[in-house]
């Protein structure tokens, strides 16, 4: 089929991938160039790369509603169908007709639950046991479209959002190779069942609140990586944490029981969590036992 693709970070280049070589891809739509690096020069997002590399037609629209442009452009691409995955803006009405059979949209949740941007990270900060991917039909409102395609797994217990995203993601990819190839013949379903919203993750969801239990502690670690990752403070100084793991006992949430060789031993609202590695603000990363013993950290210290 002639698809257009609407992607922007490095989790969407496999579709695209997939997409190229099994269609026809006559357009790629991502966002904008932006500052990275030391010297905040403007950098193509990795979709970007992907579409100049293969000599993709490309568009970096900073806007899609009222864009004649855009618009014009779309239309003239012809595409049958449109592919979005992480592309990280609101389809307008306009550009969702433009394709005879829509847009399809690669979502990584069990829809309606986890609408928006964050599925993968929400799912596991709030515990979940199950997940899974859906092949949606985008409509006008935010991940409200009906559904081509689901896929439900597991959670593993010690998967954090990068392995647990890009699992679903490709399998993902198995689903909308499938729903396209029967496109024309397809009819969605609506979604069913409670819809939550998972909102962009803002820095302070990274910061360990010790008054949860020690599962919950582990859950939030997983679901924040890789950004804004675990982190607390000590003193005044922020410590990032690089690896953790709850376990079994009693303390006052916060309060360092116990330094070890294999870590340090903080009380949780229920149950103790033992740091394994740490880094301290402008230090590289360190077993958790070195900095404790480096920052005078033993029984008694309290951790905010």
């Amino acid at each position: 089929m002639r698809v257009a693709f609407f992607g922007t970070p490095l989790w969407a280049v496999p579709v695209l991938d997939a997409l190229n070589r099994h269609h026809q891809v006559v357009l790629v739509v991502t966002q904008p160039d932006k500052p990275q690096g030391r010297g905040l020069k403007p950098a193509p997002s990795p979709v970007a790369q992907y579409a100049e590399a293969h000599g993709l037609p490309l568009l970096k629209p900073e806007r899609l509603k009222g864009n004649g442009g855009f618009l014009r452009a779309f239309r003239e691409a012809a595409p049958e169908v449109a592919v979005t995955a992480a592309y990280g803006k609101i389809l307008p009405k306009e550009v969702l007709e433009v394709p005879p059979h829509g847009f399809l949209n690669l979502h990584p949740s069990l829809l309606p639950k986890y609408r928006g941007p964050a599925p993968v990270q929400w799912a596991l900060i709030r515990g979940e046991k199950e997940t899974g991917v859906s092949i949606m039909k985008t409509e006008e409102g935010l991940d409200t479209g009906p559904l081509y395609a689901v896929w439900r797994t597991e959670i593993g217990p010690e998967e954090d959002a990068v392995a647990l995203s890009e699992r679903l993601r490709d399998k993902g990819i198995e689903l909308l190779l499938r729903v396209l190839e029967d496109l024309p013949r397809l009819t969605p379903t609506p979604q069913e069942g409670e819809a939550s919203y998972a909102p962009l993750l803002t820095k302070e969801e990274g910061r360990i609140r010790f008054a949860e239990s020690a599962e919950a502690i582990y859950n939030r670690h997983r679901g924040v990586q890789p950004w804004p990752g675990s982190y607390f403070f000590h003193g005044d100084r922020r410590v990032k944490v690089l690896a953790l793991r709850p376990e079994p006992g009693e303390g006052e949430p916060g309060v360092v029981q116990g330094v070890d060789r294999e870590g340090v031993l903080v009380g949780t609202g229920k149950g103790l969590i033992r740091l394994l590695k740490v880094q301290p603000e402008g230090k590289r990363p360190m077993p958790a036992a070195d900095w404790a013993r480096g920052y005078g950290v033993g029984p008694g210290t309290r951790l905010a």
